[in-house]
């Protein structure tokens, strides 16, 4: 018995180690970002959220603003980059969360289950695809066919609708949202299927007794019951699409200014962050590569937020799914 307690307590004090590991280095990971980016802070003050305009002015010589050292002329501001982050990501949505909600409900309700083992592996495996290659599928065959099939198709037949006439610039904004509504419908699908598959049987049987097409049933039953972790699925799907960096920044174009058409290139935090950090270092104050933590901090703050909101609207989901299958 002595035994069993000792070996308990061991299991107990290092799990809390390891827990406490964990926020140890979130902890730290919120000091480095707050310590490099305090500069910049002090010295952009609220012009870093205001401005449009990111121009380190290399050619400038160090001055003090408010007890740091800047170049003269220089600029930093995330206009651009938020607003093509979440311009990108709501692209996105639009694609990941029919195709995503399509497909589970696909698997639940109408494919055999020899057909759904098979798609639901192949959407495991495009779950694992490493970003970097859907960014070369986007440079090499994506983009190409956008800016000379696709995009000059949508600029003659839809050009009434504000944001799609105007000549055909770039492919950085429909292929940046393409690649990222691709990468989310794995996200979307698994958790709508697990989401729709605990709909009870009695309801679904309930509904055909009444005469209920299979259509009926998905709407006014299945889809009702599961739209919490529905929901709860599309915002861990948009906190991926936030922070993904390496096939945006492949096929984004890598735009400084705010686009002018759904044609033109664009730029997001996360690729403008690793696209840009070496030449960081060479601005003789550092105020570079303090703004670019600052940027990194902003996006860690959006980020957690998206991810608090889905943890409490899945729980909330799943309870309420708990309580359906008791009461029927």
């Amino acid at each position: 018995m002595a035994k069993t307690r000792v070996s308990d307590q061991v299991y107990r004090y290092v799990t809390a180690a390891l827990g406490g590991v964990s926020i140890f280095l979130l902890g730290v990971i919120v000091y480095v970002l707050w310590t490099y980016s305090y500069p910049s802070i002090a010295v952009n003050g609220i012009s870093f959220f205001t401005t449009s305009i990111w121009n380190p002015n290399l050619n400038g010589v160090p001055i003090i603003v408010n007890g740091f050292k800047t170049l003269s002329g220089s600029s930093y501001g995330v206009i651009v980059f938020v607003y093509g982050t979440f311009v990108s990501s709501a692209l996105a949505l639009l694609i990941g969360v029919p195709a995503g909600l399509g497909t589970a409900i696909f698997l639940t309700q109408y494919s055999p289950k020899k057909i759904s083992t098979v798609v639901s592996f192949l959407i495991e495996m495009l779950a694992g695809i490493p970003s970097v290659i859907l960014g070369f599928w986007g440079v090499l065959v994506l983009g190409p066919a956008l800016i000379s099939v696709i995009e000059p198709f949508m600029a003659t037949y839809l050009g009434f609708i504000p944001g799609f006439g105007g000549p055909v610039y770039n492919a950085g904004l429909i292929a940046s949202g393409l690649i990222l509504g691709l990468m989310i419908v794995p996200i979307i699908a698994s958790i709508s299927r697990d989401t729709i598959a605990r709909t009870p049987i009695e309801l679904k049987e309930a509904g055909k007794s009444l005469g209920m097409t299979n259509w009926e049933i998905t709407r006014k039953i299945i889809l009702p019951l599961a739209k919490t972790g529905i929901f709860g699925a599309t915002i861990l799907g948009l906190g991926r699409a936030l922070g993904e960096t390496m096939a945006v920044a492949m096929v984004s174009g890598g735009a400084l200014y705010l686009p002018t058409n759904i044609y033109s290139s664009i730029n997001t935090m996360a690729a403008f962050m690793a696209s840009t950090l070496d030449g960081a270092f060479t601005d003789p104050t550092n105020m570079n590569v303090y703004a670019l933590v600052e940027m990194a901090g902003l996006l860690l703050i959006i980020t957690m937020i998206v991810n608090v909101v889905a943890r409490a609207i899945l729980r909330q989901g799943f309870f309420t799914s708990a309580e359906s299958v008791v009461q029927v």
